[in-house]
């Protein structure tokens, strides 16, 4: 049981760092991480992890694309001050978005704290909190990626 655990957290942050395409990808990324598993273990943990295949052929994590559509359908802007990010959603939308970024489980974030517009993502440090902007940032709509402090 906890083997099986540990693989899906190393296929986690293996489809979240990389794109893979194939189950076959996904098992060679495995391999190279010391996690020698088959084919078929790789497609059981797929359906557990409710990984999910982009039209362009890209499995991502459920919860990354969830968190993708909220940023994108919901936010205004996202800003960052040191390890700090703030988020302004739609009325209401605020503790939705907070949600979504917590069931993410992004390394490096610490809490969200949400009112009901705006939304506070705590990071361990400024790096992961660059690293989360740039990836919020990519979420959101073309016209809502406005600069924010630095």
């Amino acid at each position: 049981m906890k083997f099986r655990k540990e693989r899906q957290e190393a296929m986690r942050l293996i489809v979240r760092n990389s794109q893979i395409r194939t189950q076959h990808e996904l098992v060679t990324a495995l391999h190279e991480q010391g996690y020698h598993c088959t084919q078929a273990t790789v497609s059981r943990d797929i359906g557990e992890m409710k990984l999910k295949k982009l039209p362009e052929g890209i499995y991502v994590l459920a919860e990354d694309l969830h968190l993708q559509r909220m940023v994108h359908d919901l936010s205004h802007s996202v800003a960052r001050s040191g390890n700090l990010i703030i988020i302004h959603a739609q009325g209401g939308t605020a503790p939705g978005v907070a949600g979504a970024i917590d069931e993410a489980d992004i390394d490096g974030v610490l809490g969200t704290v949400s009112g009901d517009t705006t939304l506070l993502i705590v990071t361990v440090d400024e790096a992961h909190a660059v690293s989360l902007e740039e990836k919020l940032r990519s979420f959101a709509a073309p016209a809502k990626k406005k600069k924010g402090r630095r």
